[in-house]
Protein backbone atom coordinates (compact mmCIF):
# COMPACT_ATOMS: atom_id res chain seq x y z
CA UNK A 1 0.00 0.00 0.00
CA UNK A 2 1.32 3.43 -0.85
CA UNK A 3 1.72 5.97 1.69
CA UNK A 4 -0.70 8.16 -0.03
CA UNK A 5 -3.01 5.46 1.07
CA UNK A 6 -2.04 4.70 4.24
CA UNK A 7 -4.84 4.26 7.26
CA UNK A 8 -3.66 4.35 10.44
CA UNK A 9 -5.72 2.58 13.37
CA UNK A 10 -6.52 5.39 16.25
CA UNK A 11 -7.38 5.95 19.46
CA UNK A 12 -8.87 9.38 21.61
CA UNK A 13 -8.02 8.39 25.21
CA UNK A 14 -8.30 10.13 28.40
CA UNK A 15 -5.05 9.73 30.42
CA UNK A 16 -5.79 8.81 34.03
CA UNK A 17 -4.10 10.01 37.32
CA UNK A 18 -1.84 8.55 39.44
CA UNK A 19 -4.55 6.68 41.24
CA UNK A 20 -5.79 5.19 38.61
CA UNK A 21 -2.63 4.24 37.25
CA UNK A 22 -1.39 3.14 40.41
CA UNK A 23 -4.80 0.42 41.00
CA UNK A 24 -4.34 -0.09 36.74
CA UNK A 25 -0.73 -1.25 37.37
CA UNK A 26 -1.54 -3.55 40.62
CA UNK A 27 -4.51 -5.55 39.10
CA UNK A 28 -2.49 -5.85 35.79
CA UNK A 29 0.57 -7.33 38.41
CA UNK A 30 -1.62 -9.45 39.21
CA UNK A 31 -3.05 -11.09 36.45
CA UNK A 32 0.34 -11.71 34.87
CA UNK A 33 0.95 -13.74 37.82
CA UNK A 34 -1.83 -16.01 36.96
CA UNK A 35 -1.66 -15.42 33.25
CA UNK A 36 2.10 -15.00 32.59
CA UNK A 37 1.41 -15.11 28.52
CA UNK A 38 -0.60 -11.84 28.86
CA UNK A 39 0.89 -8.42 28.59
CA UNK A 40 2.47 -5.91 30.82
CA UNK A 41 1.34 -2.37 31.40
CA UNK A 42 4.12 -0.29 30.36
CA UNK A 43 5.54 2.69 27.67
CA UNK A 44 4.07 0.39 24.87
CA UNK A 45 0.62 -0.54 26.38
CA UNK A 46 -0.46 2.46 28.18
CA UNK A 47 -3.57 2.54 30.98
CA UNK A 48 -6.07 4.64 29.10
CA UNK A 49 -10.02 5.35 28.85
CA UNK A 50 -10.64 5.57 25.27
CA UNK A 51 -13.41 8.16 24.18
CA UNK A 52 -12.96 7.12 20.38
CA UNK A 53 -11.52 4.89 18.01
CA UNK A 54 -11.32 5.32 14.69
CA UNK A 55 -9.63 5.01 10.54
CA UNK A 56 -7.97 7.97 9.74
CA UNK A 57 -6.18 8.49 6.40
CA UNK A 58 -2.44 8.77 7.40
CA UNK A 59 -2.41 11.64 5.85
CA UNK A 60 -5.43 13.54 7.73
CA UNK A 61 -3.78 13.34 11.40
CA UNK A 62 -2.84 16.66 11.94
CA UNK A 63 -6.51 17.37 10.86
CA UNK A 64 -7.70 15.09 13.37
CA UNK A 65 -5.21 16.26 16.23
CA UNK A 66 -6.20 19.77 15.94
CA UNK A 67 -9.75 19.06 15.45
CA UNK A 68 -9.47 16.78 18.75
CA UNK A 69 -7.51 19.90 20.68
CA UNK A 70 -10.13 22.12 20.07
CA UNK A 71 -12.56 20.04 21.76
CA UNK A 72 -10.49 18.82 24.75
CA UNK A 73 -9.23 22.61 25.55
CA UNK A 74 -12.94 23.93 25.39
CA UNK A 75 -14.33 20.80 27.72
CA UNK A 76 -11.02 20.97 30.63
CA UNK A 77 -11.96 17.24 31.35
CA UNK A 78 -8.94 16.70 33.79
CA UNK A 79 -11.25 19.04 36.07
CA UNK A 80 -13.63 16.10 36.48
CA UNK A 81 -14.22 13.52 38.99
CA UNK A 82 -14.36 9.93 37.73
CA UNK A 83 -15.90 7.30 39.75
CA UNK A 84 -14.30 3.24 39.00
CA UNK A 85 -16.68 1.34 40.48
CA UNK A 86 -16.49 -3.15 39.38
CA UNK A 87 -14.35 -5.19 36.94
CA UNK A 88 -15.25 -6.38 33.48
CA UNK A 89 -14.07 -8.40 30.88
CA UNK A 90 -14.40 -8.96 27.12
CA UNK A 91 -14.59 -12.99 26.32
CA UNK A 92 -12.44 -14.40 23.75
CA UNK A 93 -12.43 -18.42 25.22
CA UNK A 94 -10.45 -19.61 27.06
CA UNK A 95 -8.98 -16.15 27.90
CA UNK A 96 -10.20 -12.64 28.63
CA UNK A 97 -9.50 -9.28 28.07
CA UNK A 98 -10.27 -7.49 31.64
CA UNK A 99 -10.80 -4.26 32.78
CA UNK A 100 -11.80 -1.41 34.88
CA UNK A 101 -14.87 0.25 34.89
CA UNK A 102 -15.79 3.47 34.83
CA UNK A 103 -19.51 5.67 35.29
CA UNK A 104 -20.26 7.04 32.19
CA UNK A 105 -21.13 10.35 32.97
CA UNK A 106 -22.82 13.44 31.40
CA UNK A 107 -19.61 15.20 30.73
CA UNK A 108 -17.82 12.21 29.46
CA UNK A 109 -20.52 11.13 26.88
CA UNK A 110 -21.12 14.79 26.04
CA UNK A 111 -16.95 14.57 25.14
CA UNK A 112 -16.86 11.72 23.42
CA UNK A 113 -20.55 12.98 21.28
CA UNK A 114 -17.76 16.12 20.48
CA UNK A 115 -14.95 13.76 19.66
CA UNK A 116 -17.16 12.19 17.41
CA UNK A 117 -18.50 15.59 15.53
CA UNK A 118 -15.18 16.80 15.38
CA UNK A 119 -12.76 14.15 13.80
CA UNK A 120 -15.54 12.01 11.75
CA UNK A 121 -14.92 14.23 8.74
CA UNK A 122 -11.27 13.04 8.58
CA UNK A 123 -11.80 9.06 9.22
CA UNK A 124 -12.48 6.36 6.49
CA UNK A 125 -14.85 3.33 7.09
CA UNK A 126 -12.44 1.02 7.69
CA UNK A 127 -8.83 -0.53 7.52
CA UNK A 128 -6.63 -3.57 7.42
CA UNK A 129 -4.10 -4.86 10.22
CA UNK A 130 -1.43 -2.38 8.74
CA UNK A 131 -3.55 0.48 9.85
CA UNK A 132 -2.03 -0.88 13.23
CA UNK A 133 1.07 -0.96 15.31
CA UNK A 134 2.09 -4.14 14.74
CA UNK A 135 5.45 -6.11 15.61
CA UNK A 136 4.44 -9.10 13.70
CA UNK A 137 3.74 -7.93 10.30
CA UNK A 138 -0.27 -7.73 11.43
CA UNK A 139 -0.64 -11.57 12.98
CA UNK A 140 -0.86 -10.47 16.66
CA UNK A 141 -4.07 -8.14 15.24
CA UNK A 142 -7.27 -9.92 16.05
CA UNK A 143 -9.90 -10.10 13.11
CA UNK A 144 -12.64 -8.90 15.93
CA UNK A 145 -10.31 -5.61 16.61
CA UNK A 146 -10.58 -4.65 13.00
CA UNK A 147 -14.70 -4.94 12.98
CA UNK A 148 -14.75 -3.03 16.45
CA UNK A 149 -12.86 0.66 14.94
CA UNK A 150 -14.32 -0.06 12.05
CA UNK A 151 -18.11 -0.10 14.06
CA UNK A 152 -17.12 2.01 17.05
CA UNK A 153 -19.60 4.79 16.71
CA UNK A 154 -22.49 2.10 16.10
CA UNK A 155 -21.41 0.10 19.09
CA UNK A 156 -19.69 1.14 21.59
CA UNK A 157 -20.72 4.59 21.66
CA UNK A 158 -23.09 6.82 23.38
CA UNK A 159 -25.73 4.85 25.44
CA UNK A 160 -23.23 1.93 24.52
CA UNK A 161 -20.31 3.64 26.04
CA UNK A 162 -18.22 1.80 28.22
CA UNK A 163 -15.72 3.62 29.67
CA UNK A 164 -12.98 1.49 31.00
CA UNK A 165 -9.53 0.91 31.83
CA UNK A 166 -7.95 -2.08 30.24
CA UNK A 167 -5.58 -3.84 32.96
CA UNK A 168 -4.75 -7.06 31.10
CA UNK A 169 -5.60 -10.94 29.94
CA UNK A 170 -6.14 -13.63 32.08
CA UNK A 171 -8.19 -17.13 32.24
CA UNK A 172 -11.77 -16.76 31.69
CA UNK A 173 -12.02 -19.26 35.04
CA UNK A 174 -9.66 -16.47 37.14
CA UNK A 175 -11.27 -13.70 35.62
CA UNK A 176 -14.70 -14.74 36.88
CA UNK A 177 -13.93 -15.49 40.06
CA UNK A 178 -12.11 -11.93 40.13
CA UNK A 179 -15.44 -10.18 39.24
CA UNK A 180 -17.10 -12.19 42.32
CA UNK A 181 -14.68 -10.35 44.57
CA UNK A 182 -15.86 -7.17 46.59
CA UNK A 183 -14.96 -4.10 44.69
CA UNK A 184 -14.43 -1.03 46.28
CA UNK A 185 -15.09 2.06 44.32
CA UNK A 186 -12.94 4.88 44.03
CA UNK A 187 -12.66 8.18 42.55
CA UNK A 188 -9.76 9.63 40.38
CA UNK A 189 -9.45 12.37 37.91
CA UNK A 190 -8.15 12.55 33.90
CA UNK A 191 -4.65 13.57 34.23
CA UNK A 192 -3.90 14.77 30.25
CA UNK A 193 -5.45 13.48 26.74
CA UNK A 194 -3.72 11.46 23.82
CA UNK A 195 -4.15 9.93 20.39
CA UNK A 196 -2.42 6.74 20.29
CA UNK A 197 -1.65 4.08 17.53
CA UNK A 198 -3.84 0.76 18.33
CA UNK A 199 -2.28 -2.66 18.40
CA UNK A 200 -3.66 -5.89 19.16
CA UNK A 201 -6.20 -6.53 21.53
CA UNK A 202 -7.07 -3.05 21.37
CA UNK A 203 -4.27 -1.85 23.07
CA UNK A 204 -2.89 1.72 22.84
CA UNK A 205 0.49 1.01 21.86
CA UNK A 206 2.25 3.81 20.05
CA UNK A 207 1.80 7.52 21.04
CA UNK A 208 0.70 9.76 18.18
CA UNK A 209 0.08 12.60 20.04
CA UNK A 210 -0.30 14.26 23.36
CA UNK A 211 -2.48 17.07 24.77
CA UNK A 212 -1.22 19.09 27.92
Amino acid sequence: MGQENAVTAIDIALEPDATMMQRAQADNLRLLKAFPKGFALNETHHPHVTMLQQFVPTANLDKVYASAEKVLTSEKPTNWKLKAFKYYYIPSPPIGLAGIVVEPTENLLRLQQELIDAVTPFTVKTGTATAFFTTEEGRDIQPFLIDYVANFVAIAAGKKFNPHITIGVGAITYLDAMLAEPFDAFAFSPASASVYQLGGFGAARKELKAFS
